[in-house]
């Protein structure tokens, strides 16, 4: 800004100064400097007469700097007089930073407001670092508390999915326990049930009616299929409860013992059986050959009447990551057991794993829907999968994957066991 009562002063002053290209404003009294101020305050420089009517330099000086806003615009006076020390400090107290004598020497005047035009312009740079410090440390502040609060929100989602996990454990033995034991209390009553029944239709055979002769033998029929039900729940519970441990097993001797005890379906139903040989791996001998059984039973059980094919093939299958959190890789062995039977549509793979999951009826083919259950169970209780590929009318394979290395624990029981979806006979 540059003030000064008279023009011709002013227009000197522009002259000078213009060609560094700077913007200014113009006043020709005090008056006018503080009208300007009032809605303009971001100014460089001030340059400003002493001597001015009505309010001199001195007097604009000290009511410009009574308003804080104000303060940091430096003032530089322009005069004819040399004042004296007295009145030099009485300058510099009303806020001057610097005198400039008239005549104006123009090389000492533009070397002057370009230092003080220079320091508004690094201020002015600091000024928007800072603010852009002070957004970015608001910005921080706001990301570490959200990180805080969901660091927090996270910790008690753990909290709660642990104690979730803990009451699940906890319930999956007691149901557990429950089954083996109600399973096992209901024998006591079916036996005897089909015990009094064989005996009622043995000794009065020629008491009976046709009909009740038919009403006695379903009374059998389903006391059968009930103790057949009976029997697979607690060898389904068993498993969970009892504890089992690892050993080298020879599959190849697990199977042919299957098919040994199977050689009487085996010759009613004309099988013809394919074995490859099978490897040896870490395992429970007690499970393998429930595994075993119930896949080839159900392979016997629905395969194509009259020519029933099954063909137990195996290969190794790659490495794989377990995926427990850490970097353990393990290579799995593939057991495929395939069969030409009746199959299954593909939309069915998982829900056939499933606990008394059945695709037919008792009608068309017996079961309990518990077998293939027992075998999702065996498979996992082993850290392996098992899966099923099938096609209506055109059979169905089930493939058993087991890790060919034993797992980091040696034994396997109830609390080794790995939730999912299966299926069953």
């Amino acid at each position: 800004m540059l003030v000064d009562d008279r023009e011709d002063n002013l227009m000197s002053l522009e002259s000078v100064l213009e060609p560094d290209g700077y913007r200014f404003v113009k006043a020709g009294s005090g008056r006018q400097v503080l009208k300007h101020l009032l809605t303009d305050f971001d100014f460089a420089l001030i340059l400003m007469d002493v001597q001015m009517p009505n309010l001199n330099g001195f007097e604009t000086a000290s009511l410009i700097y009574e308003r804080d806003r104000l303060r940091h615009i430096p003032i530089i006076f322009i005069t004819a007089n040399n004042y004296g020390e007295e009145n030099l400090f009485k300058g510099y107290r009303a806020g001057a930073v610097d005198y400039i004598y008239k005549p104006v020497n123009p090389e000492l005047l533009r070397v002057k407001v370009g230092v003080f035009v220079d320091l508004y312009r690094k201020n002015q740079r600091l000024i928007a670092q800072e603010q852009k410090l002070v957004a970015i440390n608001r910005n921080l502040e706001l990301e570490i508390n959200e990180r805080k609060a969901s660091e927090e929100k996270v910790t008690d989602l753990n909290k709660q999915l642990l104690e979730n996990i803990s009451r699940l454990e906890t319930a999956n033995k007691d149901l557990d326990l429950f089954a083996f034991m109600a399973s096992h209390d209901l024998q006591a009553p079916l036996r005897k049930i089909r015990m009094f029944s064989d005996r009622l239709l043995a000794s009065s055979e020629n008491q009976f009616s046709k009909e009740g002769k038919l009403y006695l033998s379903r009374i059998q029929e389903v006391s059968k299929r009930m103790q057949d039900l009976i029997n697979d729940i607690l060898r389904f519970s068993k498993i969970a409860v009892e504890k089992q441990s690892f050993e080298e097993v020879d599959l190849n001797g697990v199977v042919a013992e299957v098919l040994s005890e199977m050689e009487p379906v085996i010759r009613e139903k004309n099988a013809q059986i394919e074995l490859d040989p099978l490897p040896v791996l870490p395992a429970s001998t007690v499970l393998m050959g429930p595994l075993f059984s119930n896949l080839i039973s159900n392979a016997l059980k629905y395969g194509k009447k009259g020519e029933v094919r099954v063909r137990i093939r195996y290969e190794e299958g790659p490495v794989q990551s377990t995926g427990n959190g850490k970097e353990t890789e393990v290579r799995y062995g593939r057991i495929y057991i395939e069969d030409n039977g009746i199959g299954f549509d593909q939309k069915y793979a998982e829900q056939i794993f499933d606990m008394f999951r059945r695709l037919h009826s008792n009608a068309e083919y017996e079961g309990t829907g518990i077998g293939l259950a027992l075998c999702k169970k065996i498979v996992e209780m082993h850290h392996g999968y098992i899966s099923a590929l099938g096609k209506p009318g055109e059979g169905a394979v089930f493939i058993v994957s087991l890790p060919l290395s034993a797992p980091q624990k040696e034994s396997i029981g109830k609390n080794d066991e790995i939730s999912g979806n299966t299926t069953n006979n």
